[in-house]
């Protein structure tokens, strides 16, 4: 790994006072992206937008877990939200390809059975977290791709959308200077998508950010069962049918009971699919490790490879833990004893 990337962890917050608390009934912790996220990259507005949001998140999963739902329930409440939210590359805010497409991954995995569904190259699936789920619970598979998963999502219910909802502004303009930057040509714009549309949201980023905005939630509910999902757009500019980690189970997303933990990964997806880092970090925990020492360790063992990124990790006893190798992570995380947080800067403590 490159001298100049310094490593940050985080844990929640929870030593001292907390230490002499009780477990908690429940717990949740969510991700919207890790990557060059510095104080002076955002604006006063911007850092506002996005803490915001994030606490939306917060609050879309505690009010599931709190009235008694499932982990499950919890994560894709809390995803589905981040996903029509376009300050992340989830969803409606995706990134484009090299060919002008908006393409989403995304996986689910249940902890206390290690039942897992994942989905890629999605492009009229309104919530891939949702098709993710049914193809773990309503299909005998665990990954489908492309056209057929969509045909899949929409025998099963799930709302189907124009391509054109995905597009925004801002990514299109990040894809034009993505491409000039590597000498490739810029694809027309979508169909249905006006010519150019002036971007004034106050919460537009720069197009320089270089952040993996891919989303993600780790749960424990109060039956003890912990989950993990993960959702993203990928990479700007990607080609030729690229993957990343996110849909890939053990390397980008994974939950298990029996090892303690739920992980959700975002970053250079090439170095998690890679070192397996999901998978591992659960390994890590089982044999005896803290959450927070063996997120940490993983991934700056599997990120000294190339990269950079982080992970969202919630153990057994429902302490959230997070680890990065970036200047910063969108965060965030509550508790049935804890009250909602958020942290955006790798040096930055969740606070409310």
């Amino acid at each position: 790994m490159k001298s100049a990337i310094l490593a940050f962890c985080l844990a929640v917050g929870l030593a001292g006072a907390a230490t002499a608390q009780q477990a908690p009934a429940w717990s949740f912790a969510i991700h919207g992206g890790a990557g060059v996220i510095e104080r002076d990259s955002l604006t006063p507005e911007q850092d506002a937008a996005y803490r915001a949001a994030l606490h939306r998140a917060l609050e879309a999963g505690s009010a599931v877990l709190a009235a008694g739902g499932s982990s499950l329930d919890a994560i894709q409440a809390a995803i589905a939200l981040m996903e029509d939210d376009p300050l992340f590359n989830a969803g409606r805010g995706a990134v484009f390809t090299a060919a002008g497409r908006n393409e989403l991954d995304a996986a689910v995995m249940d902890g206390s059975d290690l039942n897992a569904g994942a989905v890629a190259g999605l492009t009229t699936t309104r919530h891939p977290i949702a098709a993710a789920r049914a193809v773990m619970e309503q299909s005998p598979h665990v990954m489908l791709i492309g056209e057929g998963a969509d045909t899949f999502a929409e025998s099963v219910g799930l709302e189907q959308v124009d391509p054109a909802f995905f597009f925004t502004e801002r990514r299109w303009r990040g894809l034009e200077s993505a491409l000039r930057n590597q000498n490739l040509p810029i694809p027309s714009r979508p169909a249905g998508v006006p010519g150019s549309m002036a971007d004034n949201t106050l919460t537009t980023p720069p197009l320089n950010e270089r952040k993996f905005g891919t989303v993600g939630a780790v749960a424990l509910d109060s039956q003890g069962r912990l989950a993990a999902g993960t959702s993203t757009g990928g990479m700007t500019a990607k080609r030729w049918g690229r993957v990343g980690d996110v849909p890939v189970i053990g390397a980008g997303t994974y939950a298990s009971n029996r090892d303690g933990c739920a992980v959700s990964a975002t970053g250079d997806g090439e170095y998690f699919i890679r070192a397996t880092v999901a998978r591992d970090i659960c390994a890590r925990i089982a044999a005896g490790s803290t959450s927070q020492t063996a997120a940490q360790a993983e991934v700056d063992d599997a990120l000294s490879l190339g990269g950079s990124g982080g992970v969202i990790v919630m153990d057994a006893e429902g302490q959230p833990s997070f680890a990065m190798t970036t200047s910063g992570m969108y965060r965030g995380a509550v508790s049935s004893n804890q009250p909602a947080r958020a942290a955006i800067y790798g040096d930055e403590e969740l606070r409310p």
